[in-house]
């Protein structure tokens, strides 16, 4: 900003020495003072209300919250952000924007995660968050839900993330260990995109393994589903992802048979794979929508 304080209209040079001097001088010298103190002191707290500092001030708290401000063209160099630390914890946790862009929590149950203080649908702004979260059971899940429903459409890239279910923001874990997510919003946390940062988000887990000894459901968070029984029994496999690998197998010597109804099955029929003999075995490959059986050993299909 320009300044208006004028060095210039105070005379330095008056009074004169040695002789008589108007009064007038003195009292345009101290109105010129006193008017460019006046300019001094509101330009100085202009400065103080509204610069970026690197401390506070004698006597203030430091606040640089820049109100939406654009920084523009600016080079970073040796720039952090605040994390904030959930420790170890279960059910609903808040990931509040405004304290903070980096979360971490450790499992000791499943989690709900909700989001709060994004910036207004109308600033004009995206937001992007993170959470590292530990997971210490393949039994606790963590639920992810923005501020929009349903949660199938306001969940952006939920199909292609492993082990979610798009209906619900749920995702389940085949193997315990750390994962990291990536959220992104520009209208405020009605919908809300969603990145796998550390895992390979097409739908494949080896090794993984699930043994079915009764009848339920086929899992798809794992690869490999071993089916041991000595009676007959049922499961049901739903629809997966494009590019998703399934292995079924029969493993168990005694007797019993294994009906597996597939969701959108490829081949004609009622869409039932039959395990029914000790080694038997089938390779499965979702692509455009259905469920192709790619390697087959002993297994039936009507």
């Amino acid at each position: 900003m320009a300044s208006n304080i004028n060095p210039n209209n105070i005379d330095g040079a008056y009074p004169v020495a040695g002789q008589d001097n108007n009064s007038q001088g003195f009292r345009d010298n101290f109105t010129n003072i006193k008017t460019n103190f006046d300019f001094a002191k509101a330009e100085i707290t202009d400065l103080q209300n509204n610069v970026v500092l690197k401390g506070a001030l004698t006597g203030t708290t430091l606040n640089n919250n820049m109100n939406g401000s654009v920084l523009s063209n600016a080079k970073l160099q040796n720039m952090s952000e605040t994390r904030i630390a959930l420790g170890t914890t279960s059910g609903a946790v808040i990931l509040n924007y405004t304290a903070g862009p980096y979360y971490t929590v450790t499992t000791s149950g499943s989690i709900t995660a909700a989001f709060t203080n994004f910036p207004s649908a109308g600033s004009g702004s995206m937001a992007r968050m993170r959470l590292q979260i530990t997971v210490s059971s393949i039994a606790h899940t963590l639920t992810i839900t923005p501020g929009g429903s349903p949660i199938s459409s306001n969940l952006i890239g939920s199909s292609n993330i492993q082990g979610m279910d798009p209906a619900t923001g749920t995702i389940t874990f085949s193997q315990t260990g750390t994962y990291e997510f990536e959220f992104e919003t520009s209208n405020g946390g009605t919908t809300i995109s969603v990145f796998d940062l550390n895992r390979n988000r097409d739908p494949m887990y080896l090794p993984s393994e699930q043994v079915l000894t009764a009848s339920g459901n086929i899992s798809l968070t794992v690869t490999t589903s071993v089916i041991n029984t000595t009676s007959n029994i049922t499961g049901n496999m739903a629809a997966g992802a494009d590019g998703q690998i399934k292995i079924l197998a029969y493993g168990n010597v005694s007797a019993g048979n294994c009906l597996i109804t597939v969701a959108n099955a490829a081949w004609p029929g009622s869409g039932i794979a039959n395990l029914s003999a000790v080694g038997s075995a089938a390779t499965f490959i979702y692509a455009s929508g259905k469920w192709f059986c790619v390697g087959n050993n002993g297994v039936t299909f009507s």
